[in-house]
């Protein structure tokens, strides 16, 4: 895929560090960085996805919750001999 143009801003330290590592690695400080942000959005985006179909679940009408209270006594059963089944 083409690549485009885009203008990155970076306080003294990080730009420094960037520096130190484009040339211990040999690459481009563009190329670290391309790969940086592509890195962070590949770890984060499932989370952003997760959210808006859990809202989009939890606005359905028929939609089911587990009350706090539930959580806390499945929670405090961890490690016990009577340990609970996840409420559902």
């Amino acid at each position: 895929m083409p690549s485009k143009t885009m203008t990155l801003r970076l306080d003294a330290d990080t730009l420094a560090r960037l520096d130190e590592l484009a040339h211990a690695t040999e690459r481009s400080k563009a190329w670290l960085a391309a790969e940086a942000v592509k890195t962070y959005i590949e770890l984060n985006h499932w989370q952003t996805k997760a959210i808006r179909d859990a809202v989009t679940r939890a606005n359905r009408r028929n939609a089911h919750f587990v009350s706090h209270e539930e959580i806390d006594a499945w929670l405090a059963s961890w490690g016990t001999g009577k340990e609970r089944k996840p409420p559902l």
